[in-house]
């Protein structure tokens, strides 16, 4: 069966990463918002993009997904029919013991010996069915929603599901 793309960050099995207070030269994440819409309107069908399975999300695909949804929620209703929100957070960071990989490598580096790595990446932590995307839009317009979701669900690594 053939990986899918960023299938060596997607799952974990150690403790958190996040004490950002000790770790310097820390990535910024790529979202700047996570609000989008009109948090104001009163809409009646609250729309939620979950996982299936325990996993991380990496904070590009989070802002992909972020950008393919409201591109396509402001083309087809409007800025202020909808709102949408992030409800997930990258707060872990990510590490990588880089390897180098040419002729005579093996002489310079160490190899697993102090392996701990250095900061890459972000990423958020999410159980199965934890709200990552909410999107509130008017009755008659949910299809619209379910489109913009699913288009967002395939920038998730992991199986997802969207929920009413």
């Amino acid at each position: 069966m053939p990986e899918r793309p960023g299938h060596c960050y997607r799952y974990f099995d150690t403790p958190p990463y996040t004490r950002i207070e000790y770790i310097k030269s820390i990535p910024q994440s790529k979202i700047t918002k996570f609000e989008f819409g009109n948090p104001k309107g009163n809409f009646s069908k609250r729309l939620v993009l979950v996982p299936l399975e325990a996993g991380q999300i990496r904070h590009n695909a989070l802002e992909a997904a972020r950008i393919i949804a409201t591109k396509h929620l402001s083309a087809k209703l409007g800025e202020n029919n909808y709102y949408m929100r992030i409800r997930v957070y990258p707060h872990h960071i990510l590490r990588e013991n880089k390897m180098m990989a040419f002729a005579g490598a093996d002489r310079l580096q160490e190899g697993m010996r102090r392996a701990f790595g250095k900061p890459v990446s972000r990423a958020a932590r999410v159980k199965p069915f934890q709200p990552i995307i909410e999107v509130f839009v008017p009755e008659d317009k949910v299809q619209i929603a379910k489109e913009a979701l699913k288009k967002a669900s395939s920038k998730i690594p992991m199986p997802s599901r969207i929920l009413e």
